[in-house]
């Protein structure tokens, strides 16, 4: 709880490189079964040839991008500490230090992803996001990510992260600098417009094996696609 409370009142990539050595046993690590559900629905879609994973962190995600990436993978994230997880794990791959919101590469890949990590920008950094990882795939390459379905109102898990939320506003109020980290401002509506106002087209999948929710899936997968014409 020490170390926590000393990385929520860091920043953001500070915060992360002092988590990073423990991350991985942390609740914060996408779990397996998304990464292999993600994996699942997107072999059919594949094989891709170059993959990014989108603030990778300590390079959870290569487990979705291994079995359906040919021809290597990159991760891009802010954090030194966290990259050096992922380096340490995972050699093989390329690991690139930057900021998502103004992403260097221009039609490098074919396949992108991303896990957790749409909390941590503010609506207004969306667009660059998008219009970046956009930019960085090939034309016909897909940028997936999975979404979780909101959990009812009358719910604990719906309270106790409408908790967070706003327990988080007031720390950003009162302490610099900010530590933006919300899991209530990207509803699946909004995240599909920007997408499309980037340039992309659209759908999602059901990822089954994650189970249901009063009878809808617990999860799904966007995949957004980039048409043959650049930006």
């Amino acid at each position: 709880m020490r170390e926590l409370a000393i990385q929520a009142l860091s920043s953001v990539e500070d915060g992360y490189d002092l988590l990073a050595p423990k991350f991985d046993r942390t609740p914060f690590r996408t779990p397996d079964g998304i990464l292999d559900a993600t994996a699942g629905a997107l072999r059919p879609l594949g094989p891709f040839g170059r993959g990014l994973d989108v603030c990778c962190g300590t390079g959870a995600g290569v487990r979705a991008l291994e079995p359906v990436c040919r021809d290597g993978i990159t991760g891009v994230d802010f954090s030194a500490g966290m990259l050096a997880e992922a380096r340490r794990a995972r050699p093989d791959a390329e690991w690139v230090r930057a900021d998502v919101r103004a992403l260097r590469f221009r039609e490098e890949f074919d396949l992108a992803v991303s896990f957790g990590a749409l909390g941590h920008f503010l609506p207004a950094e969306r667009p660059a996001l998008f219009g970046g990882v956009y930019r960085a795939l090939r034309p016909g390459g897909v940028f997936a990510f999975p979404v979780g379905a909101p959990p009812p109102v009358a719910s604990v898990p719906y309270w106790a992260l409408l908790g967070f939320d706003v327990a988080m506003r007031v720390r950003n109020v009162v302490w610099r600098p900010p530590f933006v980290m919300y899991y209530r401002t990207c509803p699946l509506g909004a995240v599909r417009d920007e997408l499309a106002a980037a340039g992309f087209t659209v759908t999602t999948v059901p990822l089954t094996e994650m189970g249901l929710r009063e009878g809808v899936p617990r999860f799904r997968l966007v995949l957004a696609r980039r048409g043959d014409g650049g930006r």
